[in-house]
């Protein structure tokens, strides 16, 4: 027995071409077995460090050689895959030929280079090609008096379902799981187990299950990112002991390439009242609750601890694995741009909780006679149990339905388990040779149709598909005949040339003409679904070489053309996944370029690039569930977005719409990925010929919500009025997120006393930094509104949020009228005005949100006699403008802060103008008064009263009058009575020169 932990290997990749692109910044470095992560929001603080059996530096250091082999740069540090595969594979492959079992298992966020590690690009060749070509070099030089067999199988676990990749035709509802009741463990009914003979061997099984995988991802809509891949190869060594027996010595290797780690708390899914409810999530957090539970088992700290095994099919599946008889290794892919530090951050902590699992590995080896009897008298006795009556524990005071079913559910277990013995008895019984030979037959038939796709590739004019997983795309071939070639559904009649399945594929869903060294498509039937380059297809349409075609939802292609192989112009000469969907996310709308953007608006930018096409698988399968919904995906500003979780730059979400009455929802990005998940397993009970799924009570249906207020749009209301001391009284056009105006929204903001009095008007201040120190008070008063559409009546209300203010301030709703009376007051005071809250009125606005009430009804009967294809193409053809242009800016109306910058200043200069008017009426009224009532302390006090009111130019310009009116007065004193009329003559003139400089 080997008593030893989980090693736990961590490897960083390169930057990817979109992060080179946008400048990232690098946060992971390695030293030794050591790794540290940098949390980009503060560089200043200590990185986070972690310490692991190996970290694996692979981010740069390297050159490629003419034949794409990535070398290390002598003197760098970077890991090569000959290194990995010498410092994780080898172990596997040693401890394989001693006979115990063995696990590697990648780990990661998709993208971050898991299945580079596991498999391989081209001659960079992963972990587990690697291991496969050492196997049989090492069996070629082992005893010859050893006989060696190894088998190979390939399954996919999705939404808890388990497709054999060996297999073209899966069940309904996948292959069933079932546990061993002698040994415990679980197993896979029907797994096609493959022998082999050689690497090359294994090689074209892993390309057959690849190729099976990317066309089941494609038919069931699946997201390759969100399943499992393993790979299992049973290495038997059968030799005689001593006593002269025939003994066995087994090794299970599994091979687990994880979904990607994407958490489902990290994409905002947390305000869902579906919370986690799709099995699509299941899976890694059963991973990650097994791990936790294995950890605290083997630290010894809690003594009774229950490892949820049985919480997912993949747990299930990996129980030995993970916990139990099998050497283990995990490495995990790290992402080393600043904008995956979340991710990466738990990466690191989920492998620095693995390492802490200890597993007891013992040898596999028995007597082949022992094994084989064992297996007969467990039969024997299985079948005494279904012959006889088979009591029911804990029976008593159940009704006889109840014990009847419970009977029923132990009898299938019997059957199942007498069914696995006897498939293993087969096994056992057919010699090895005859299954290498049964499937070295099974090859040649497909070594020969791939040869001949190869032939042809470079002559023929053809169809490769696209996927969102490199190792995905390049696999399906669609070979484009001489004439017309009818693409559609296989139950189309007649049949077509070219059957798809999946979600928006019509019967009859385009033609291609091949014709003189050209290609056009066209529709097959009215309403098919096919986009070329991002772009409907509505008619008759030349295909060039490396033009993108989409069919229906997900079916991604390139057409390759080697008779014309002249490309549009600006067409790259290789065409990714990234690229396609920028096309069609341009073509929604949507800005894809790239160059200097924020970091908020990168993220946008990718979310949208991720969301479209699920928002378009989602469509599709409203349309063939008729659910009545929409789906699209919309941005928002951060300040629109307010009341949905976001505060800085632009939010992307995704809208529902009831189809039947017009009701609308937004979804946060997790929210509806959530929802998605789940909206995919009602599709796959659908396609399994469950009944109830058109049943489901609303309440548990993902594409069913409740009515809630719907955001008609905002208007912001900028406060620099505010630092001067000025009200703001307007009508502001209140836009949806597309600009569209959607009404009104009448408001006054104005400075006031405590007591909400409005300010004196001569009260002006000149500079803002006056206000600093002192109380300051002001009133938002919202008047009223108007809007546009008449489903609006059902209710209106209106909230908005100050500075620092947690919550939102409403006004009351106000039902059945299109025009409401808000009469909303409230009074917002400063004690002491800071630096802050004078930065809020110089640079900050309020944002006023314009909400409807919604309420779950149809207005029109007629719309339920239509589909939801119908409605949304009616729906299409009521807004032909959906598609206007929408860029990634978080920022408030640059258009608002100029006009309202404009109102400000014409305030300014309007208040300016009165008061200088007020300081010419006293001098005007002064001057006419008679020489003895003249009084010049009356005169000055008025005149300062009015210029210190406004500002500290009007204070200049005082300064001036003050020592004109000193010097006239000390002449005044210092002449005689006869001088009266000639010191009358110089104030007169004084006033006059006042004027003049007033004026």
């Amino acid at each position: 027995m080997s008593d030893q932990g989980v090693k736990v290997a961590v490897r960083c990749r390169p930057f990817n071409q979109r992060e080179k692109d946008r400048g990232a910044k690098l946060i992971i470095d390695m030293n030794g077995a050591m790794t540290t992560i940098q949390n980009p929001e503060t560089p200043n603080e200590e990185p986070k460090k972690f310490t692991f059996d190996f970290s694996y530096w692979s981010h740069d250091g390297f050159n490629e050689k003419d034949d794409g082999y990535l070398e290390a740069v002598p003197g760098s540090k970077y890991s090569s895959q000959r290194r990995v595969f010498d410092d994780l594979g080898q172990g596997v492959l040693d401890n394989a030929f001693k006979g115990f079992n063995c696990s590697l298992f990648a780990y990661g966020q998709t993208g971050s280079g898991k299945s580079y590690s596991m498999v391989g690009y081209g001659c960079n060749k992963g972990i587990v090609p690697i291991t496969c070509d050492e196997l049989f070099k090492a069996i070629e030089a082992g005893d010859p008096a050893t006989k060696y067999e190894v088998t190979f199988s390939m399954l996919e676990i999705y939404n808890e379902q388990v497709r054999d990749l060996l297999s073209k035709d899966n069940p309904k509802g996948g292959l069933q799981v079932r546990q061993n009741p002698k040994l415990g463990l679980f197993y896979v009914v029907g797994l096609k187990k493959v022998a082999v003979g050689s690497y090359a061997e294994i090689d074209k099984r892993t390309q057959e299950g690849t190729a099976n995988r990317t066309v089941a991802s494609t038919n069931m809509n699946a997201t390759s990112s969100r399943a499992h891949t393993v790979v299992t190869i049973t290495f038997d060594q059968i030799s005689k002991n001593e006593a002269g027996e025939e003994t066995k010595k087994s090794s299970v290797i599994n091979l687990v390439d994880l979904a990607g780690s994407e958490r489902a708390d990290s994409t905002g899914a947390t305000g869902d009242r579906l919370k986690e409810g799709a099995n699509i999530n299941k899976s890694l957090s059963a991973l990650g609750n097994v791990i936790s539970a294995l950890a605290d088992l083997s630290s010894g700290g809690k003594k009774k601890v229950m490892v949820p095994y049985r919480d997912s099919v993949l747990t299930k599946l990996l129980q030995n694995a993970l916990g139990g008889n099998s050497k283990t290794v995990m490495i995990a892919a790290l992402s080393p741009a600043d904008i995956n530090y979340d991710e990466t951050l738990g990466t690191l902590r989920y492998a620095d909780r693995a390492k802490k699992i200890k597993n007891k590995a013992v040898v596999n080896e028995n007597p082949l006679d022992k094994l084989i009897r064992e297996l007969r008298e467990e039969n024997e006795k299985l079948k005494s149990q279904m012959g006889g009556a088979m009591p029911v524990a804990g029976g008593a005071g159940m009704d006889p339905g109840e014990i009847e079913r419970m009977r029923k559910e132990m009898e299938e277990e019997i059957r199942a388990q007498l069914l696995a013995n006897q498939e293993q008895m087969n096994e056992m019984d057919e010699s090895f040779e005859d299954k290498l030979k049964r499937n070295r037959e099974e090859q040649e038939a497909m070594g020969a149709a791939q040869a001949n796709t190869q032939d042809r590739k470079s002559k023929d004019p053809h169809l490769v598909n696209l996927n969102e997983d490199p190792m995905l795309s390049g696999v399906i071939f669609h070979f484009v005949e001489p004439g017309e070639m009818t693409i559609g559904r296989k139950d189309a009649t007649p049949p077509p040339m070219i059957a798809l399945t999946g979600l928006s594929i019509s019967k009859q869903h385009a033609v291609i003409t091949f014709e003189n060294s050209e290609a056009t498509v066209k529709p097959g039937e009215q309403g098919a679904k096919t986009k070329i380059n991002g772009v409907p297809l509505t008619g008759p349409t030349t295909l060039q070489h490396l033009d993108r075609v989409l069919f229906g939802s997900n079916h991604m292609y390139v057409f390759h053309n080697p008779l014309n192989p002249k490309a549009p112009e600006n067409t790259p000469t290789k065409i990714d996944w990234d690229f396609a969907q920028k096309e069609i996310a341009k073509h929604k709308g949507f800005d894809t370029a790239s160059a200097g953007m924020s970091k908020e608006q990168i993220i946008a930018q990718e979310q949208i690039l991720e969301l479209l096409p699920m928002v378009s698988e989602v469509n599709a399968i409203s349309e063939e569930l008729n659910k009545h919904r929409t789906f699209e995906v919309i941005l928002i500003s951060g300040a629109a977005m307010e009341g949905y979780g976001s505060k800085k730059g632009a939010k992307v979400v995704v809208k529902m719409k009831n189809l039947l009455n017009g009701n609308t929802w937004l979804w946060e990005r997790g929210k509806f990925m959530n929802r998605r998940y789940m909206i995919q397993e009602l599709y796959q009970r659908h396609l399994d010929g469950d009944e109830d799924v058109m049943k489901i009570p609303k309440e548990e249906d993902p594409f069913w919500e409740p009515p809630e207020d719907v955001l008609i749009g905002t208007a912001n209301v900028f406060l620099q009025s505010l630092s001067y001391a000025l009200d703001f009284d307007d009508k502001l056009s209140v836009t949806d997120y597309k600009g569209v105006e959607e009404g009104n929204l009448y408001v006054n903001i104005t400075p006031c006393s405590d007591k909400g009095k409005p300010l004196d008007e001569d009260f002006f201040v000149e500079d803002p930094q006056e206000l600093l120190g002192k109380p300051f008070h002001y009133k938002v008063t919202i008047k009223s509104a108007e809007v546009n559409k008449a489903k609006y009546s059902k209710g209106l209300h209106v909230r908005y949020k100050v500075y620092q203010d947690e919550d939102f301030t409403s006004t009351p709703v106000i039902k059945a009228t299109l025009s409401p009376e808000f009469k909303h007051h409230r009074i917002i005071t400063y004690p002491a005005v800071n630096e802050d809250q004078l930065g809020y009125f110089e640079q900050g606005c309020i944002t006023f949100q314009l909400f409807g009430v919604q309420e779950d009804s149809v207005n029109d009967n007629r719309l339920m006699k239509m589909t939801t294809k119908e409605l949304r193409q009616m729906e299409q053809l009521q807004n032909p403008g959906m598609q206007r242009r929408q860029t990634i800016s978080g920022e408030a109306s640059e258009e608002s802060k100029l006009r309202n910058e404009l109102e400000v200043l014409k305030k300014k200069f309007e208040r300016l103008e009165k008061k200088e008017k007020r300081i010419q009426d006293l001098c005007s009224e002064w001057k006419g008064k008679p020489v003895e009532e003249q009084q010049f302390e009356p005169f000055w006090r008025h005149v300062s009263a009015v210029a210190n009111s406004s500002g500290n130019k009007l204070k200049t310009r005082v300064e001036i009058l003050n020592t004109v009116i000193q010097s006239q007065k000390m002449t005044q004193e210092a002449s005689a009575g006869g001088a009266q009329n000639g010191s009358n003559g110089s104030i007169n003139s004084g006033a006059g020169s006042k004027a003049c400089i007033i004026q």
